[in-house]
């Protein structure tokens, strides 16, 4: 499967129960690591570990075993790592705490204009 096919599978997973916030992040020419990232909220720790489970479950099927799996015995947080695509999924609060889409920002901050240089 190709990325995008791998990242559709993912979120229609994610989809299917019920994730809330379902989040792309192409980081491409980013890292070396992965070329996506897919972010999801579950609203309890039961619901993380079942979008978890249903993401990896729907992954073999198509024949792309996860190359690993963290997190699920908690169900605080959850990472599935498909190679080219790596699926978190986290409650609430602890996605906030993490902010995963801040942190792969790359453009800087525009600046106000009274902070420009020679203002």
């Amino acid at each position: 499967m190709n990325v995008d096919e791998l990242t559709a599978l993912a979120v229609d997973a994610l989809d299917d129960l019920k994730a809330v916030d379902v989040r792309m992040l192409d980081v491409r020419g980013k890292t070396s690591v992965t070329d996506m990232l897919v972010v999801a909220t579950g609203t309890s720790g039961r619901h993380v570990k079942s979008l978890a489970e249903y993401v990896v479950t729907q992954a073999k099927e198509r024949k792309e075993a996860p190359l690993g799996v963290e997190g699920l015995d908690a169900g605080e947080w959850a990472l599935i790592d498909l190679g080219d695509v790596v699926v978190h999924v986290m409650q609430a609060e602890v996605r906030e705490f993490y902010q995963l889409e801040k942190l792969w920002e790359t453009e800087p901050p525009t600046a106000r204009p009274a902070e420009l240089p020679g203002k």
